[in-house]
């Protein structure tokens, strides 16, 4: 709750990690663990799995529902602008049709390198990255948040996609099916880029 997350600031844990898959949180919560987060200056890192499906068959939430809970909700602001981080075209251009619908805005990176300059152009009200592009020994887009004072204002959810296939992707880019929200895997090179992402934020 976020009466938790003030209540633990003055220890400076690392940052608030929140699965919203594993452990089903409302939209009103994640606004509240959002603002508790940027009011302590914590990092507040968001873990999910991608899958796709046609789209009644999809078992997942929306992943723009997620985000546009995540945004910062002030109309005088204009349209939250994401960053997408995502080297795959397909999954990227489906990534952006959903979030576009609920009136956001979409910038896209195919690496991070792309991303770091991107950010350093302007910075964005969230940062959705592919876990996997993540490297330890690698200047990202989170360490240049971080070494620039933003990262605790801005929030990162970092994905995993679930074993897309090419006809998936071929379904993806003709409308045939959509991305949905789904456990984030928990295979090894997963738990790898989280130790490092956590590096990251630690560093």
């Amino acid at each position: 709750t976020r009466e938790e997350v003030l209540e633990q600031a003055p220890m400076r844990p690392t940052a608030l990690f929140v699965d919203p898959v594993t452990g089903p949180i409302t939209r009103t919560a994640l606004q509240s663990l959002r603002g508790a987060a940027a009011q302590t200056e914590l990092p507040f890192v968001i873990t999910a799995g991608l899958g796709e499906a046609p789209r009644e068959a999809a078992y997942g939430a929306d992943p723009a529902v997620l985000l546009r809970a995540l945004t910062a909700n002030d109309p005088a602001a204009g349209s939250p602008r994401i960053l997408l981080v995502e080297p795959n075209i397909e999954v990227a251009a489906a990534f952006r049709e959903s979030v576009e619908r609920r009136a956001m805005q979409v910038l896209t990176a195919t690496s991070e390198t792309e991303a770091v300059s991107q950010v350093a152009s302007r910075v964005p009200d969230l940062v959705v990255l592919n876990l996997m592009l993540i490297r330890r020994r690698r200047l990202g887009v989170v360490d240049w948040l971080r070494s620039h004072g933003r990262l605790g204002a801005t929030p990162v959810v970092v994905y995993t996609l679930l074993g897309l296939d090419g006809i998936d992707l071929t379904r993806l880019r003709t409308g045939q099916s959509v991305l949905f929200l789904a456990e984030r895997t928990t295979k090894g090179d997963v738990q790898r880029r989280l130790l490092e992402l956590l590096d990251k934020l630690t560093t």
